[in-house]
């Protein structure tokens, strides 16, 4: 299977957060899946560590690529495609990193793990 990760789910992950759930886990540990991680989630990391929201989180800023690296995900960059279906999406949920990486998520046909249940009012697949 294919997976795209939320920013919660990816922190979780790197912190070895209790509240992954067991699903979640396993799709991570498959080594024959591929797991991404979207460029939304470097932005919603950098500005929730700006704005002080997180404040565990310098290791993960000042080093993105190489946590990425190190867990084995591929990077996902947002193109103009995701970008416009973002925009275009039906709904009222305005939080901007969901709505991409929803998008991304439908575009790429990648499986979105998250616990985050608003996403199911977008027509994508969510695990958790």
């Amino acid at each position: 299977m294919s997976f795209l990760l939320d920013t919660h789910t990816f922190l979780w992950w790197i912190m070895a957060d209790a509240r992954l759930s067991h699903e979640a886990r396993s799709a991570i540990e498959d080594p024959d899946a591929l797991r991404c991680v979207s460029s939304v989630t470097a932005f919603e990391i950098a500005n929730k560590f700006r704005i002080g929201k997180l404040d565990f989180a310098r290791e993960i800023v000042d080093n993105f690529d190489t946590v990425l690296d190190d867990a084995g995900f591929q990077r996902l960059d947002i193109t103009p495609s995701h970008a416009l279906l973002a925009g275009q999406m039906p709904g009222n949920h305005k939080d901007p990193f969901d709505r991409l990486l929803a998008a991304q998520s439908k575009l790429e046909s990648l499986t979105l793990v998250t616990a985050d249940q608003a996403f199911d009012g977008f027509d994508i697949t969510r695990l958790w």
